[in-house]
């Protein structure tokens, strides 16, 4: 039996139960991190997780500096490292393991009932990446692209809005697709790769025998380079985009 994700229906909306749960235990994990970073904060001894948001900030700051200048930037610093450090660990939360329960037709949570896709019982699976839901991505996606654009307007009154007729006027509809396919292929990108990783897992343990279990290692170990290349990606346009918007000069 194939596992499905918990899904209720209210006010019109189906509701993904497991993507809520997913983005609520990110959140706090990625708060607990950042507490425990600075907690003991020092100069002369400072600690082993100072050491190491110190590493990360020093590494989206290196990001932001190869897309613009860094005095332009630096505001972004908490927005890249907001980013960065929360979609990598909702990357890596699928990877380790599962949480399945089994329903029955009826069944109910929070006073609302399951939707099991016309089946009579199925497998629930509450435990997955939030990212590995485009739904999440999606979300991410419209953030940074409402902030590019709110941004260019705000540092680049002038020269955003004629950026759309550039070269020449004919060009306005070409440069509208560009803008459309930003969000797109940014939430697309991020969410095939998790998805897949995990489809994958998912493949591999349903057909897990002692021989299985390498392949297994193997493909976890990989499909952690994975979700840290899709954060370090994710961040990387992001800053490319705001710094199109902010830092495009007239010719």
């Amino acid at each position: 039996m194939d596992h499905i994700f918990p899904t209720v229906h209210k006010w019109g909306i189906e509701f993904d139960l497991a993507a809520i749960f997913m983005i609520i235990v990110t959140s706090i994990i990625v708060l607990v991190l950042a507490l425990l970073a600075v907690r003991g904060a020092s100069v002369d001894k400072p600690t082993k997780m100072q050491n190491f948001l110190e590493w990360v900030i020093e590494f989206v700051t290196g990001i932001i500096g190869t897309t613009m200048d860094l005095k332009k930037g630096k505001p972004y610093l908490t927005l890249g490292l907001a980013l960065i450090m929360y979609i990598f660990v909702g990357n890596m939360l699928g990877l380790p393991f599962g949480f399945v329960t089994e329903a029955h037709h009826g069944a109910s949570i929070f006073g609302m009932e399951l939707d099991l896709g016309g089946e009579e019982e199925a497998h629930i699976a509450w435990w997955k990446s939030p990212t590995a839901d485009v739904a999440v991505t999606a979300a991410l996606t419209i953030i940074v692209i409402l902030l590019t654009h709110i941004e260019g307007m705000r540092r680049n009154t002038k020269h955003y809005f004629k950026h759309y007729f550039e070269p020449y006027i004919p060009f306005f509809p070409l440069n509208l697709i560009k803008e459309v396919s930003k969000p797109l292929s940014l939430a697309l990108r991020l969410y095939g790769n998790i998805f897949a990783g995990e489809v994958m897992i998912g493949v591999i343990i349903g057909g897990l025998s002692w021989i299985g279990v390498i392949p297994l290692i193997v493909w976890q170990a990989f499909s952690i380079f994975v979700g840290a290349i899709q954060a370090f990606v994710f961040v990387m346009l992001t800053m490319v985009y705001m710094s199109q918007a902010i830092v495009h000069e007239e010719h």
